[in-house]
């Protein structure tokens, strides 16, 4: 099965971002595919390299990119919701990506399932 992601909350604010990555990866280990995902509103602050995390706690952002590394998955932020919050091209973190909403209906229209985390 191929699965597409839609990502709304943050990375610290809600655990919609933690059971999204992890919803990714359980997908991954049983053998689907997943086409992308698309981060949205605050979901768009997964993507930034500016996020400095406590030691002691997960760095969200690079779970994200190391995952689309190692299984060449597409990460898509909304390009609006990005630029309200200052998210631009030069500080995106690895992997990531800025592009419309676009590709979020292709992602819906790809997929046999798109899953959405978060409001």
């Amino acid at each position: 099965m191929k699965f597409g992601i839609m990502v709304n909350e943050g990375p610290y604010t809600h655990e919609a971002s933690d059971t999204a990555y992890l919803f990714a990866k359980a997908v991954l280990e049983k053998g689907h595919q997943i086409h992308r995902i698309f981060f949205y509103h605050d979901g768009v602050n997964n993507s930034t390299r500016l996020t400095e995390p406590p030691q002691d706690d997960r760095n969200i952002v690079t779970r994200w990119s190391k995952l689309a590394a190692e299984h060449q998955i597409d990460l898509v932020v909304c390009v609006a919701a990005a630029l309200r919050r200052g998210i631009r091209d030069e500080n995106l973190a690895e992997g990531f990506r800025i592009s419309g909403l676009g590709q979020l209906i292709e992602s819906g229209i790809q997929a046999d399932r798109l899953v959405v985390f978060g409001d």
